[in-house]
Parts: C-alpha cells; sequence; structure tokens
C-alpha cells in the first residue's frame, strides 16, 4: 500500500520523486557555485530555484549585461535543462 500511495503521489504535476528532488538541489547548488565564481556576476543578488532540471534566477541587479551574464554562466552547468529569469 505505500508503494501505491508514493507512486501516486510521483505523477501529480508539482511533485518529484526523491531522487529528481536531490539532483535539483544538486544542481542549484552548483549553479550557485558557478554564478559565485564569476566576477561578472554579483551571487548575493541572485536566487536560484530548480525543478525538474529548470532552473529559475530571480536577481537584482544593475543592468541587462549582468542579467545576461548570469543566464548564460548558468546554461553552462551540468545538469540544466532550461533557465527562466523571473
Amino acid at each position: 500500500m505505500l508503494v501505491a500511495l508514493a507512486a501516486g503521489c510521483a505523477s501529480e504535476p508539482t511533485a518529484r520523486p526523491v531522487g529528481v528532488a536531490i539532483e535539483d538541489t544538486a544542481i542549484s547548488a552548483r549553479v550557485k557555485a558557478a554564478l559565485a565564481g564569476d566576477p561578472d556576476v554579483k551571487a548575493r543578488d541572485v536566487q536560484v530555484e530548480t525543478f525538474r532540471g529548470v532552473v529559475q534566477l530571480s536577481e537584482f541587479v544593475d543592468s541587462a549585461q549582468n542579467v545576461q551574464r548570469a543566464l548564460d554562466v548558468t546554461r553552462r552547468v551540468i545538469g540544466v535543462r532550461e533557465v527562466k529569469n523571473a
């Protein structure tokens, strides 16, 4: 019965299997590290959320060029399927 319940939860659009949630957390950590390692991105000003490999950046930056740089850095991170800028 427990297996059927867990399988039912995984089919919901907003639910993630544990392995996917762990990988999303790892992707977020890699993105944050990549942003922090880039001298042109103010990493403290960027919030990173990942859901099923889709990364959403919420940022407070001073120019469109810096926004584009953050997006470019994020796209190169292993595991990132798509990047959205909020």
